[in-house]
């Protein structure tokens, strides 16, 4: 259906594009990992990325389900840390706020749109997603 394509140059203290034009941004090592922090980071464009399309299936599922979306949102932290093979790894908190809707009806639209969202199937089992709804 569709294919992006971007391009790092320089890895964590560089810049990434993408192949349309529309993307060209300074990444940079946050503080917290040794760096100046005068960019962005992959963990944020990750954040950005799964936030961007858990929100998207949100309102596939819910538009299909006839029910109000009205203020929804999704914001996402994503971490990153040493994993148990010597390498380091991914963590993901989305935090999905649906004013309109009762908890009940809010967390089976929040388990739909995870079986939905492509950023949620291409993690199910290799990192950690937690999902509050708040």
């Amino acid at each position: 259906m569709y294919v992006a394509e971007a391009t790092a140059h320089g890895g964590r203290n560089g810049f990434v594009t993408s192949q349309d034009g529309h993307l060209e941004l300074k990444v940079a090592m946050p503080p917290a990992l040794g760096g100046d922090g005068n960019g962005t980071n992959p963990e944020q464009l990750f954040a950005a990325g799964f936030s961007a399309c858990f929100h998207n299936a949100l309102v596939l599922v819910g538009r299909r389900a006839g029910l109000d979306l009205s203020g929804s949102t999704v914001a996402a932290k994503v971490g990153i840390g040493p994993n148990k093979q010597h390498g380091y790894g991914l963590a993901v908190a989305l935090s999905v706020s649906l004013p309109v809707l009762d908890e009940d009806v809010a967390k089976k639209l929040v388990d739909a749109a995870h079986e939905v969202c492509p950023y949620s199937n291409a993690t199910r089992g290799n990192i950690e997603v937690t999902i509050v709804l708040g």
